[in-house]
């Protein structure tokens, strides 16, 4: 279930320029960094996405893992209403790996509407 790949966000210089010029909004499991782009070519293409997990969060791979499966399922839900133009960097917290689905659900609704990239239904 992953994203489409126009949503994905891929390269390290991206990744970088949304943690240098980015605005940030926390919650108490995730960190959202985003950035507008500006140029008209790149404003045209949809939202991207990129995740970010340490091993700071879990030493193994296989909690990392599903995380990130649960984060990119609830981006699911918000791919129609995101405002084109967006990158974004989910930075996930050491206490995420007490969440469930749900919560990663409530949370990215709360980070994404505070930082107008999301119009709510």
């Amino acid at each position: 279930m992953a994203l489409p790949g126009c949503h994905r966000l891929k390269h390290r210089d991206d990744f970088s320029r949304v943690y240098q010029s980015g605005l940030r909004r926390s919650s108490a499991n995730l960190t959202l960094r985003a950035l507008r782009l500006s140029s008209r070519l790149e404003t045209a293409a949809c939202a991207r996405i990129g995740i970010s997990i340490s091993q700071k969060v879990s030493k193994r791979a296989v909690v990392r893992n599903r995380i990130k499966r649960r984060i990119y399922a609830a981006f699911q839900q918000f791919l129609p209403a995101l405002a084109p133009g967006w990158m974004l960097v989910i930075v996930v917290k050491p206490s995420a790996t007490q969440c469930g689905y749900e919560q990663f659900l409530q949370e990215l609704k709360q980070l994404l509407t505070s930082a107008e990239v999301w119009h709510g239904d």
